[in-house]
């Protein structure tokens, strides 16, 4: 797929993200993302998780809001599963000092990371 209709896709991912948010609760927008349903399309791999990915990287970059990790987490569960991927968005936390995360995680890797989640955050959420 072209990364110019991708980033777009992203972007307006990201608009649509803040729109939601801004009607209703963080409760809406994780109910939007586990009732996202994973297309019937075939996905071409780990090419395409790539691909979207960096689509939502540079999205993020040129949005002119922050965009913080529910954010980015939300829309790339959402785009990867609207293009046959069957991603997964977790939502974890950790004790001392307290933090929280949210990350995408597909076939149990987690994507686009700098860090290993798994290993940093306790799961308290799959959407």
């Amino acid at each position: 797929m072209k990364a110019s209709v991708l980033f777009f896709e992203a972007l307006f991912g990201l608009i649509a993200y803040d729109a939601v948010l801004l009607a209703g609760k963080f409760k809406t927008v994780r109910r939007l993302v586990e009732r996202w349903k994973v297309a019937n399309e075939r996905a071409r791999g780990d090419e395409l998780v790539g691909q979207i990915a960096r689509a939502v990287n540079l999205a993020c970059i040129w949005y002119p809001r922050q965009v913080l990790c529910l954010q980015r987490a939300s829309v790339t569960t959402c785009m990867m599963r609207s293009h046959g991927i069957p991603a997964a968005m977790i939502l974890g936390a950790q004790k001392m000092p307290f933090a929280a995360h949210a990350w995408v995680e597909v076939n149990g890797c987690a994507i686009n990371e700098r860090s290993n989640v798994q290993a940093k955050y306790t799961v308290w959420e799959r959407c």
